[in-house]
């Protein structure tokens, strides 16, 4: 695996093996499936649903032990770590992003953002600052002090994000994190997405079935009945026009 940094595997799956089991009949999942993942990238995982990507996703993000296979993220071997100790690198180095949003109703907008914070040991001042950052970053700095019944579909989702983001994660997994937006908030999540993995330095990687997202990512997986059947990157100049767009 290479060396952390720009460019460079971040984060591996190797063999990944995955099923469930309903009385005696085994369903395969993932089958020796491979998987290398750079950072400063956004890389997409496509395919139709029950293909098994948030299976993989959950894997690679320790929250799924496979049945057989390694996980390697940040230099780490993942799933050789105990559970205390995969628990603290998920906390430190990890961002997550789901469909639902998961937002408190009584909490603002930057007491959603600040509150895991206070797990990584930060003083009260110093997490407010980043999290009140992290909102600028994603274009709710008038958003701040807002509930969640006084923001749109797309502002929560983007709240979720700053919460993510705020943690200043190296590994950042997303799951299906557009499906409950129309077209335009779902294509300016996906920016604000790829513009984290580039400004953070980070390796974002997001699972959805939607099609429209495939024009702004800088590499798709397509994923059916467990197995990746293409990897395709996006040109540089494609790249490149979409980095200014979201600058």
């Amino acid at each position: 695996m290479g060396e952390n940094g720009d460019g460079r595997t971040i984060l591996e799956g190797r063999g990944l093996v995955r099923g469930y089991v309903s009385g005696r009949v085994r369903t395969p999942v993932l089958e020796g499936l491979d998987l290398a993942v750079r950072a400063g990238e956004l890389t997409l995982i496509s395919g139709p649903s029950g293909c098994g990507k948030s299976t993989l996703l959950a894997i690679l993000s320790g929250l799924l032990r496979p049945e057989a296979g390694r996980v390697h993220a940040l230099g780490e071997d993942l799933w050789a770590l105990d559970a205390r100790a995969r628990e603290r690198f998920r906390l430190r180095h990890t961002g997550f992003v789901f469909q639902g949003f998961n937002l408190f109703p009584a909490l603002t907008a930057l007491e959603q953002v600040q509150l895991p914070l206070a797990y990584l040991g930060l003083d009260a001042h110093t997490a407010q600052a980043r999290a009140a950052a992290a909102l600028h970053e994603v274009g709710l700095g008038r958003q701040l002090r807002l509930r969640p019944a006084e923001l749109s579909g797309g502002e929560k989702q983007r709240v979720a994000i700053a919460r993510a983001v705020a943690k200043q994660p190296r590994l950042l997994f997303a799951d299906e994190p557009t499906s409950a937006l129309d077209g335009t908030n779902g294509a300016a999540v996906i920016d604000i997405l790829h513009r984290v993995a580039r400004t953070h330095d980070a390796a974002v990687l997001c699972v959805s079935h939607d099609p429209r997202l495939h024009a702004h990512a800088d590499r798709i997986l397509h994923m059916e009945d467990g197995r990746i059947l293409d990897d395709v990157r996006a040109p540089a100049a494609a790249r490149t026009d979409r980095q200014g767009e979201t600058a």
